[in-house]
C-alpha cells in the first residue's frame, strides 16, 4: 500500500507514535511536586534539573497571562531541547537510510521529527497536573545510562524508561520506553513500513503533513 493509501491505515500507524511521545516527553518532564529520588546520578541529577526547568515555567504566573502563550511554549521547547538530543533519535529512529542522507537532508529530517515531536507534547505539557514521579534507579555503562522511574497518576503508575547518552559532559535523552515500548523502536518500525512501500521524499512529505495536523488539531 502506497503512502497516499488508505487514511484510517494513515492514522493506525502514527497513533501509537502521537502517543507515546505526548506521554513520554511530558511526563518524564513534569513529574509534579511528589518528586522522589530514589536512586541518584549524574543522568538522575540532569533529569531533575530539567524537571525543576519546566516545572517553573509552568507555574510561572505572568507567563499564562493573555498573550504570552507563544513565549511560554518557546521557553518550554528550549528547555525540552536542552534535554533532548533530537539529532541522535531521528538517527536511531530512521535506521539504516540515515548513512545515506547528505548533510542538508539530516538536518531537514531531524527539524521534522523535532516539529512532530513538540506538536505532540507542547499542549499536554502546558494543561498537565500529574501526581509526581519517583524515581526507581539507574543504570550506567559508560558513556549511556537508563533512569527508570514510574509515572503517578491518581490510582495508575506507568513504567517510564529514559535512555541517555552522554554527551561533552552532559547526559542527553535518546530514547524514551513507555511500559516496555521503545519510542525509538516503535518510530523506526513506522518508517520503515513507509519506505518499503514508498520513498523517502513521501516520508519526508508525510512527516511534515502529519506535524501540520497535530498542530491545528
Amino acid at each position: 500500500m502506497g503512502i497516499q493509501g488508505s487514511a484510517v491505515a494513515q492514522a493506525q500507524r502514527w497513533s501509537w507514535g502521537r502517543v507515546a511521545s505526548g506521554i513520554a516527553c511530558l511526563l518524564l518532564l513534569l513529574g509534579g511536586v511528589a518528586v522522589q529520588l530514589a536512586v541518584a546520578g549524574g543522568a538522575t541529577e540532569a533529569m531533575k534539573s530539567t524537571i525543576d526547568e519546566v516545572l517553573k515555567i509552568v507555574r510561572d504566573k505572568e507567563l499564562k497571562q493573555p498573550g504570552r502563550e507563544e513565549e511560554r511554549r518557546k521557553r518550554l521547547e528550549q528547555v525540552v531541547g536542552d534535554r533532548f538530543d533530537y539529532e541522535e533519535m531521528s538517527r536511531r529512529s530512521l535506521g539504516a537510510p540515515w548513512n545515506t542522507l547528505s548533510d542538508k537532508d539530516k538536518q531537514e529530517f531531524v527539524a521534522l521529527f523535532k516539529t512532530l515531536l513538540t506538536n505532540s507534547y507542547a499542549d499536554k505539557i502546558e494543561t498537565y497536573s500529574g501526581e509526581g514521579v519517583q524515581y526507581i534507579n539507574e543504570r550506567t555503562e559508560k558513556d549511556y545510562a537508563e533512569v527508570r522511574t514510574k509515572v503517578l497518576t491518581g490510582k495508575t503508575e506507568i513504567p517510564l524508561d529514559y535512555r541517555l547518552l552522554n554527551k561533552g559532559n552532559d547526559w542527553r535523552v535518546y530514547d524514551v520506553v513507555v511500559d516496555g515500548v521503545s519510542l525509538v523502536n516503535n518510530y523506526r518500525g513506522q518508517f520503515s513500513k513507509i519506505l518499503r512501500s514508498s520513498n523517502y521524499a513521501d516520508l519526508v512529505d508525510q512527516l511534515r503533513k502529519k506535524s501540520e495536523k497535530i498542530k491545528a488539531s
